[in-house]
């Protein structure tokens, strides 16, 4: 009988490997990856559905708001900023650039919302009030997506850390990197408060109550 050939010597050999391989981890590592990368996706999707929200807004509040020209160009500028990085999620440096960015957009929306309660006229504009709740349901997806993105993150830096997967990770997936995470700061990385219900009287306690700028105490009652 012949013997066997080196060429299928040493496919025969990782087909009787392959069943260990898998079982020490080796494909855990680019598992997690993905499923870390898909998560990261899910966030710039939901960030540039912010940004593409903005100059609809912005258009909508200058006809009627047309004394807050600051805030709007602080929003359109920031808007501008957050959109031309270029990031990666694993690279600190452009990573904590994109995080300030989008947090500097998410102060200026803030700002910009808070000043509009001084136009109630927004309050019958149906456009705006689209716009309203389309930025209010994306601040929320916002949200989820970056819980739900760390969350993923946290998995897979662990397993780059971690035996028997830190074995891969220092020799077949050297090249693997751990991915960055979004941290909570005072104020940038918060949602802006899109809750407009100041803007209509009728919501407001006493029907035709004056509106209440968010964050400030309600006039105190008459005494006796």
């Amino acid at each position: 009988m012949a013997g066997i050939s080196p060429r299928v010597a040493t496919v025969a050999a990782v087909i009787a490997l392959a069943p260990a391989v898998g079982a020490c981890g080796y494909n855990t590592i680019p598992t997690k990856q993905e499923r870390a990368e898909a998560a990261w996706a899910d966030v710039q999707s939901q960030y540039q559905r912010r940004a593409d929200l903005v100059p609809n807004l912005v258009a909508t509040v200058q006809g009627a708001a047309v004394q807050e020209r600051t805030t709007l160009t602080q929003v359109i500028e920031a808007r501008a900023k957050a959109t031309s990085i270029n990031v990666n999620a694993d690279d600190p440096a452009s990573f904590q650039q994109f995080q300030a960015a989008q947090g500097e957009l998410s102060s200026a929306l803030s700002r910009l919302l808070v000043t509009v309660e001084a136009y109630p006229q927004l309050q019958s504009n149906q456009n705006f009030l689209t716009l309203q709740s389309q930025l209010e349901g994306t601040e929320n997806r916002i949200q989820i997506a970056r819980r739900d993105y760390n969350e993923a993150v946290r998995d897979y830096n662990t397993t780059l850390r971690t035996f028997p997967s830190i074995i891969w990770a220092k020799t077949l997936h050297s090249g693997s990197k751990e991915m960055q995470l979004f941290t909570a700061t005072a104020d940038a990385q918060n949602a802006p408060n899109v809750n407009f219900d100041a803007l209509n009287p009728a919501a407001q306690p006493g029907g035709n109550a004056a509106p209440v700028a968010p964050g400030s105490a309600p006039a105190a009652a008459p005494a006796g």
